[in-house]
């Protein structure tokens, strides 16, 4: 297939590689010209995936046209608040051409609170659209560690797509109808894994993590059911594979962003030291914005937005979700 990655982070060019490795025609669009000369000249991303050479038939390029016309499917990693900005540049170029698309960044879009399947559904609303999400570090999968995803579509023809794709000897994707479960998962794990990241910097051990990643599930999935999903998807690779990914493993941006927050720091100092994205920091506020428009209560991600927006210790964070109503864990 033809193939363009849209967004030339250390997992838009990880997939990309993996791409190009399984036989595929791949270019992938930077917005930085740094990025895009790297590739080219020495096939490395210096910038976001450092002494990691990339297979030699990876193109890249900062011209949208160049990347997205004539592909067969558009892979779009970009940070979910510029995904409709990115999205509809695209859109510009494409004419009447209808790709699969699918969205593999884990977020919500600030102030609409759209899924991004949704934003991509509104911006290309003759194409396929479908997600990918699931427990992955990007520099495992370049290593060509075994891992699993899903490809989530309501139309089956674009997750297979993706699942023809990418799929290989070490990479194992998954087919899914329920694109809300797998795209809500992926983006509220991000969320925990901040507040995991915190108790681990404040000193705290293995009964608090288990409980909050436990709780910090039973949240998602209070949520997702409430929003239409699959309840099954959230004990899948989205769900609680990824969760437990992210909350737990050492390649995480969220978890350490979370134990710098932990140990005394501020936010605004640990993100203005950042190049790369932590997109639980965005999707903090915006879960709690989305609970609330959905009649659900998220104590986990509240107490995690008051720290990181309303300057709230952690420790009294901690408290007062201890120390809340008492109550069954489950009642039939």
């Amino acid at each position: 297939m033809r193939i363009g990655v849209i967004g030339a982070g250390s997992w838009g060019t990880t997939l990309a590689d993996l791409l190009a490795r399984n036989g595929h025609n791949v270019t992938i669009w930077a917005r930085e010209p740094e990025v895009v000369e790297s590739i080219r000249q020495r096939h490395i991303n210096d910038l976001f995936l450092a002494r990691s050479p990339l297979d030699a038939s990876l193109a890249a390029s900062g011209d949208l046209s160049e990347v997205a016309r004539g592909a067969d499917l558009l892979v779009f990693a970009t940070p979910s608040h510029v995904m409709r900005l990115v999205a509809n540049d695209v859109a510009k170029v494409l004419g009447k051409e209808k790709p699969t698309i699918a969205s593999v960044s884990k977020g919500l879009e600030p102030g609409t609170l759209d899924l991004l399947t949704d934003v991509l559904d509104e911006v290309f609303p003759k194409c396929p659209v479908g997600a990918l999400s699931g427990p992955t570090f990007a520099q495992e999968v370049y290593q060509r560690q075994p891992t699993a995803m899903v490809a989530a579509s309501r139309e089956l023809r674009a997750a297979e797509t993706a699942q023809q794709a990418l799929s290989c000897a070490h990479f194992r994707l998954y087919t899914s109808q329920d694109v809300i479960g797998v795209q809500l998962g992926g983006a509220l794990k991000n969320v925990i894994a901040i507040a995991a990241g915190i108790l681990e910097g404040m000193g705290l051990g293995h009964n608090p993590r288990a409980a909050l990643i436990t709780r910090g599930l039973a949240e998602i999935s209070r949520l997702g059911e409430a929003m239409g999903a699959d309840p099954m998807t959230f004990a899948g690779l989205a769900g609680m594979g990824d969760l437990v990914l992210t909350a737990t493993g050492a390649l995480s941006r969220n978890r350490s962003l979370g134990a710098e927050i932990g140990q005394g720091r501020s936010v605004a100092e640990i993100l203005a030291e950042r190049r790369t994205v932590a997109e639980g920091v965005t999707t903090a506020r915006s879960a709690v914005e989305l609970g609330k428009r959905a009649g659900v209560e998220l104590p986990i991600a509240t107490e995690v937005a008051r720290v990181l927006f309303e300057g709230k210790a952690p420790q009294q964070a901690m408290r007062d979700l201890m120390e809340r109503e008492l109550k069954a864990e489950q009642w039939r």
